[in-house]
């Protein structure tokens, strides 16, 4: 009887850590000690990175979006229509004295999909830990294990169900461009200036989520990709609730105009 027990107990144990693994909450953005914008992406070159751009989301000075890239983010972003997984994003605001990062394994779960890699993301915290200094997880978080298949609920879209801005897209015209990164497959992704109207549904749902901006428009194979707003702003803001996604309801057909005149 004792080792039916024993069995019983070590397999309820193995299922309950199964269960655990299977449900482990992966955070969207680190917190990190503040240092102003222009050090911030000087310690970013440091570890290999490649300045991007640093942007300021609706034109609010005090906040400042430091887009960075290297070898590896490229490298695993250079296959078809994962070029979204190409970037990482350090928020700067000087008026809450705050930084903020994004997770490289919430982000590149959810953009790689089946191409995820666990040592390209594990190498890239590793790089934006020695430049920005301690790492602290914040309560932004959604299941490891949904990531990949994420959407925000029933009938809303999912990563694949991307906007299909134009065909036969040449670029992002050079007003409305952030950046502009060259991929190793041939397609190029493109950060967007959408102007300070379309932009300002930070004040509504958080500042402190910014760095959502500058949006992202993929041009592959003649084609311009953007991901779904009511995809990409419930990842962005994993908290949010219904109640606070209706107050920004007109923000993803903006969005989706906004973009489509920024192609040509």
């Amino acid at each position: 009887m004792s080792k039916l027990i024993s069995k019983f107990m070590l397999v309820l144990s193995l299922t309950l850590l199964a269960s655990a693994a299977v449900q482990a909450k992966e955070t969207a953005y680190f917190t990190a000690p503040y240092a102003d914008a222009k050090t911030v992406a000087s310690k970013l070159k440091g570890t290999g990175f490649n300045v991007l751009a640093t942007y300021s989301p609706a034109k609010k000075d005090y906040l400042k979006v430091v887009v960075v890239t290297n070898s590896a983010l490229k490298s695993a972003a250079s296959k078809k229509l994962r070029g979204f997984a190409a970037i990482q994003k350090v928020l700067v605001n000087s008026k809450s004295k705050t930084v903020l990062t994004t997770n490289p394994t919430y982000w590149l779960k959810a953009f790689l999909q089946k191409d995820y890699n666990a040592g390209t993301a594990s190498a890239t915290t590793k790089a934006l830990t020695k430049a920005l200094g301690k790492l602290s997880a914040t309560k932004d978080a959604l299941d490891g294990g949904d990531l990949a298949g994420y959407h925000f609920m029933i009938g809303m879209p999912y990563y694949e169900d991307m906007l299909d801005l134009k065909k036969g897209a040449k670029e992002v015209k050079a007003k409305k461009r952030v950046f502009a990164l060259k991929l190793n497959n041939g397609s190029t992704l493109y950060g967007v200036n959408m102007g300070k109207a379309t932009e300002s549904f930070i004040s509504t749902i958080g500042e402190d989520k910014a760095l959502v901006l500058p949006y992202t428009v993929l041009i592959e194979n003649g084609n311009a990709y953007a991901l779904n707003a009511k995809y990409y702003l419930a990842l962005s803001y994993p908290l949010l609730t219904m109640g606070e996604f209706m107050k920004i309801s007109s923000i993803p057909d903006k969005i989706e105009r906004t973009l489509k005149k920024a192609v040509k």
